[in-house]
C-alpha cells in the first residue's frame, strides 16, 4: 500500500489556510507548564497578521504550533482544511518544506555558503527543480529583494538588514503558502526593520502568501492587516 501523500489536496477558496481549534500546548512534568491555552485562530489566504504581547506570553510557542514545529497537547490545527495533529513526522516535515517558510530573529544562514547558495538550499532539498532552475530562482528572489549585487557574498560580508533579506528570500524559495516570522526585526535598526515589513506587506498584497509575524514593535505591528495580542498563552484581543 502506498504511503499517504503529505501534500494537502486542493481546497475551495473559502477554506482558510490555517485554522486552530482550542489549541493547547503544555510541557509535561511534576508541575506542567502551559505555553498556549485554548487558542482559536483562523488565518486567511493573503492575510498579514501580527502577533503581539509581553515577553514570555506564548507568542513564539503559538507560532511554532502554526508552523507544525510542535504538536498541540490538545485541540486541532487544520492546514488547508486537513487536520495535522496526528500525521507522521515525515508528513509534517514535507508540509513545512513545501508550504511554509520561516524567518527568525537570527537569520540562521550557513556561514560557508554564499547568499545564492543559502537561498537555493530549500529548493535543492525539495528536489522539484533542475539545478539550473534552482540557481535562476535563487538569483531572481535575491534581485527582487534588492540583493542582486550580493549573490556571491557570504553572510559575514553582508549587513544585518541584508542578511535578514537573504533569510526572507530563502523562506520564499519553495513558493510557500505561509510565511511565519518570529521577531524578524529584533536585531535590526529601524530602517532595516521597516524594509522587512515592506516586503511582508507586498507579499500579502500580492495574494500569493499569508504572513504571520511575532513582533514587540507596536509601530510595525500596526502596519499588518490584522493584529492579535497574546497574554499567558491566550488570545486576549483580535
Amino acid at each position: 500500500m502506498a504511503p499517504p501523500d503529505p501534500t494537502p489536496t486542493a481546497a475551495p477558496e473559502a477554506t482558510p489556510l490555517l485554522r486552530a481549534e482550542a489549541v493547547t500546548r503544555r510541557l509535561p512534568g511534576p508541575v506542567p507548564v502551559t505555553l498556549v491555552e485554548g487558542v482559536n485562530l483562523t488565518v486567511g489566504r493573503g492575510e498579514f497578521l501580527a502577533v503581539t504581547g509581553p515577553s514570555g506570553s506564548g507568542k513564539s510557542s503559538l507560532l511554532y504550533l502554526l508552523g507544525l514545529l510542535d504538536r498541540p497537547s490538545a485541540g486541532e490545527l487544520y492546514f488547508l482544511g486537513r487536520p495535522t495533529s496526528r500525521i507522521s513526522e515525515h508528513e509534517r516535515a514535507r508540509l513545512r518544506l513545501d508550504h511554509i517558510g520561516f524567518v527568525f530573529q537570527f537569520h540562521y544562514l550557513l556561514p560557508e555558503l554564499s547568499a545564492e547558495q543559502n537561498v537555493a538550499l530549500p529548493m535543492r532539498k525539495a528536489g522539484r527543480l533542475p539545478i539550473r532552475q534552482v540557481r535562476d530562482r535563487a538569483r531572481e528572489l535575491l534581485a527582487r529583494l534588492g540583493l542582486e549585487d550580493c549573490l556571491a557574498k557570504t553572510p559575514d560580508l553582508l549587513s544585518g538588514g541584508q542578511r535578514q533579506r537573504v533569510a526572507v528570500a530563502r523562506a520564499l524559495a519553495n513558493e510557500p503558502d505561509l510565511i511565519l516570522a518570529d521577531e524578524p526585526t529584533g536585531n535590526l535598526d529601524q530602517k532595516s526593520g521597516s524594509q522587512v515589513f515592506d516586503i511582508f506587506e507586498q507579499l500579502a498584497a500580492d495574494g500569493g502568501h499569508s504572513v504571520v509575524t511575532v513582533t514587540h514593535d507596536q509601530a510595525l505591528a500596526a502596519r499588518a492587516g490584522r493584529r492579535i495580542t497574546v497574554v499567558d498563552g491566550r488570545i486576549v484581543s483580535a
